[in-house]
């Protein structure tokens, strides 16, 4: 909960600011998102306040979902799906944790992973198989008869993150020389991750990420700049310290149309060994239709509290409904 109130503080303070004169381009700080008002249908403007749709944690993996106030109406069948692929291939130490739900008429997911961690050799194999367990074994209620996504695959538009732990498959030394003259082209060449994603059978295969220029985001002392093992190479480190090559364990993925990513960068916080990643996309979503109105009010949360028993008859008895829907989509 101490974190909810914390995110719910900077996005509500940081819509403030964007809404302001200053924020919206009059000068302001040119990383900030730029927000335009909204009106509601009276022409007045809309609070801009951030809400939570879902939130949920399984052990070190939190997940939290937030809309804009105006948009919160429009947000339906929110569900989580949970995968432990840690001690015994079932803790939830490793795994995911995975959130689905509608905007307008378009399913969105969002998929927090903590990959198999290590840089040993064999170690990239287990990070293979923890995602695709993660793929097959995620799953979603299907609905009432409506036969909504049920895998994560089936949604359509899927963001995925989190410490996938992929690391870089040179020598430590060379890792960390590239490191320093910061040849980046060099070191994705030889990333595990990359591979994955453009190998034919990899395990993220057809998935997409953005152009990394930011230096590796793995492994740091903490409250400082300095990769771990750094100083035992220049000497000053404790003896018997294990040594981390640098990588770029914090990623973000992303697969399905209608996605367009616009920024990928890492921040400098200092609260841990990792460094950590943000992205910003633009997302195309599908309005309903008039002829979607009943479809959407069915998909919707409102049926649900609403239901009798006649409308579950009616849901049963006809598909002919379901497939002039789909046609008419």
């Amino acid at each position: 909960m101490r974190w909810i109130e914390l995110i719910r503080a900077a996005l509500n303070r940081s819509a403030a600011a964007s809404s302001s004169p200053r924020g919206a381009g009059g000068g302001g700080d040119s990383g900030r998102q730029k927000v335009h008002p909204v009106r509601d249908g009276a022409g007045g403007e809309l609070a801009r306040e951030y809400q939570c749709v879902v939130s949920k944690q399984m052990v070190g993996i939190l997940l939290t979902v937030w809309v804009r106030a105006d948009l919160r109406r429009f947000v339906r069948r929110a569900s989580v799906s949970c995968v432990g692929c840690g001690v015994m291939g079932c803790l939830g130490n490793k795994g995911a944790v995975s959130v689905r739900f509608w905007l307008h008429d378009t399913s969105l997911c969002f998929v927090c992973c903590h990959l198999a961690s290590g840089g040993r050799d064999g170690d990239e194999a287990l990070r293979n198989a923890d995602a695709t367990e993660i793929l097959a074994r995620t799953s979603f209620p299907r609905g009432h008869a409506l036969n909504l996504p049920n895998k994560i695959l089936d949604h359509d538009r899927v963001i995925l993150l989190g410490d996938l732990n992929y690391r870089i498959s040179l020598p430590e030394a060379k890792t960390r020389l590239l490191v320093e003259r910061r040849d980046w082209k060099t070191l994705l060449e030889n990333d595990q991750l990359r591979a994955e994603v453009t190998r034919g059978g990899g395990a993220f295969r057809g998935w997409s990420e953005g152009d990394i220029a930011f230096s590796p985001t793995y492994k740091y002392y903490p409250n400082s700049d300095t990769y771990y093992g750094g100083r035992a190479a220049a000497g000053g480190g404790r003896k018997g310290e294990k040594r981390r090559a640098p990588a770029w364990c914090d990623r973000i993925l992303w697969r399905g149309a209608g996605l367009s990513q616009t920024r990928y960068d890492r921040c400098e916080s200092r609260l841990s060994d990792h460094r950590p990643v943000r992205a910003v996309f633009t997302v195309e979503v599908d309005a309903p239709r008039n002829l979607n109105s009943l479809r959407s009010f069915f998909m919707s949360e409102r049926f649900d509290r609403a239901r009798s028993p006649a409308a579950d008859r009616l849901l049963r008895k006809d598909d002919v409904n379901s497939a002039r829907f789909a046609e008419t989509h």
